[in-house]
């Protein structure tokens, strides 16, 4: 668990870890498709958002079904994570 870390021009890896009231600036945020990291109070400034592994291969198969054509089916699953109280 990370408390009040400030990370500046840095690469973090996201899995499974828990940051609170962090600071992240102008970093690398990874996220390879493990255990969800989770944020509480944290802030966030021009950083890079990147998906590596798992993660990357989920964004590769919700591309291929948007290109043959089950748009309605991406769109339903992006609904559901952008659904407030979700």
């Amino acid at each position: 668990m990370q408390d009040g870390v400030a990370y500046n021009h840095q690469t973090v890896i996201l899995d499974g870890e828990t940051f609170t009231d962090c600071e992240f600036a102008a970093c690398r945020l990874v996220y390879a498709g493990g255990e969800p990291p989770r944020f509480k109070g944290c802030r966030f400034d021009d950083c890079e958002w990147k998906f590596e592994d798992a993660a990357a291969h989920t964004l590769s198969y919700l591309k291929l079904m948007w290109n043959v054509g089950a748009k309605a089916a991406v769109q339903t699953t992006i609904k559901e994570i952008t659904v407030a109280g979700r």
